[in-house]
């Protein structure tokens, strides 16, 4: 499932691929896709809609067209892919936009699973998806009061809490486990038990790997590619996640998988120990 990094790098590729491209047509081979409007009244309103942007907010991609905004989340399998040409549809192609000059952007989704919704200029972060998010994982966004609030008032797990897109936008499966790796936390600890100096640390954790696994392009596990058809490359960094068996990089103890609300999880027995409280 592409996460934050690797959402980030799609929309970086489509702002590359499609911006400043003006819409000629919209084809709609899977209507459920399609959350608002009407289907044909969203075919309509793109129209002749010039791409200014793609801004994205936690796995959420915004595409800024002339007098529309159109909110899409990727859920578990969705990708843009570009065409510099007409080209031919497989059954997992289910929105077509076709550019005036002749260029196509295709959204393939093999679980159709992903959603797009158009609305009015300025009206995205009303959509109830986004009205939900927490704060972004940079410095400047991620304020170390209000996150030490939320742990603390939440007897949660922490790797679920953190799952939880209301309490910082953007964790995934993999970079929960990379960052509680990182900050030496224990996937089953209790939140309201994690100390000040380690909420921190579990902070400062959360910007660095989201940080590192964007410059790097995402994590490529199995078949995900970006909007460019390039994999990104953050696996090749991973400490714990697909390491089951392996020496974990600070201690050598053996990387192992459990599971934690119905999640694989991987961690390091010796340098994330569940503490008593």
């Amino acid at each position: 499932m592409p996460e934050l990094p690797e959402v980030e790098t799609v929309r970086k590729g489509l702002v590359s691929l499609v911006k400043g491209k003006t819409i000629a047509k919209v084809n709609v081979y899977w209507p459920r896709i399609i959350e608002f409007p009407e289907v044909e009244i969203f075919q309509q309103q793109l129209l002749g809609e010039t791409l200014e942007t793609v801004d994205r907010r936690g796995k959420y991609l915004i595409f800024q067209f002339t007098h529309y905004e159109m909110v899409s989340h990727l859920r578990m399998e969705g990708k843009y892919e570009y065409f510099a040409e007409p080209t031919a549809l497989d059954k997992h192609s289910h929105v077509q936009f076709i550019f005036s000059d002749g260029t196509e952007l295709i959204y393939r989704d093999v679980r159709k699973f992903g959603r797009m919704a158009l609305l009015k200029k300025g009206m995205a972060k009303e959509y109830k998806g986004l009205l939900q998010l927490g704060p972004e994982p940079t410095p400047a966004d991620f304020d170390l009061a209000d996150f030490k609030t939320q742990l603390q008032k939440s007897s949660t797990m922490i790797k679920p809490l953190l799952l939880n897109q209301k309490v910082v936008a953007g964790l995934g499966n993999i970079y929960a486990d990379e960052v509680l790796w990182l900050a030496k936390i224990h996937p089953e600890q209790p939140a309201n038990t994690l100390d000040a100096q380690t909420i921190a640390r579990l902070r400062e954790a959360i910007i660095e790997v989201i940080t590192k696994a964007k410059k790097a392009g995402g994590t490529t596990i199995r078949t995900y590619l970006n909007a460019l058809g390039e994999a990104g490359h953050f696996q090749q960094e991973l400490h714990v996640y697909g390491q089951t068996g392996e020496p974990c990089a600070r201690c050598k103890t053996p990387i192992i998988k459990i599971k934690v609300a119905q999640r694989g999880t991987h961690l390091c027995p010796h340098c994330q120990k569940l503490k008593k409280v």
